[in-house]
């Protein structure tokens, strides 16, 4: 039986620069970690690792609509630029240890659907944004 704390997630907040697509996004998936540089050495008994460049990626899920400010407006004009801004957070705007806000700098979207539709079901748009740089802010 899983004893951690667990987290429902009521109100996140998801920016793209400037524009908050909070209410556009029901899924937010933010991956953050280090390239990993192989450092062994003669002698070694196992592959030694060290920390290397930042790794960010994130995978937006957002209702497709048009005009400005829309999803597809927001998404169109980041896409393939490699210096678009995103801002996540779990809870809310106010940071805290509890609900951590990650910047992430100069994330690229090389493509994305601006179309995607089906009879009878709601449009969606899948944003995938990878690489820059990412930091993690906890301060009130």
């Amino acid at each position: 039986m899983a004893t951690t704390a667990t987290t429902y997630l009521s109100n996140p907040t998801v920016f793209i620069g400037a524009v908050d697509v909070t209410a556009m996004c029901n899924s937010a998936v933010l991956t953050v970690g280090y390239d990993s540089l192989e450092s062994t050495s003669f002698g070694d008994l196992g592959h030694l690792y060290v920390k290397g460049l930042q790794s960010v990626g994130v995978e937006l899920t957002l209702f497709d609509y048009y005009g400005a400010g829309s999803a597809e407006a927001t998404l169109f004009a980041a896409v393939g630029t490699g210096t678009t801004t995103l801002v996540i957070s779990p809870a809310g705007s106010s940071e805290s240890a509890t609900n951590p806000e990650y910047t992430i700098s100069n994330a690229m979207m090389a493509t994305f659907t601006p179309i995607n539709a089906t009879v009878g079901e709601l449009s969606m748009i899948q944003a995938s944004f990878t690489g820059g740089t990412f930091a993690r802010d906890i301060t009130p």
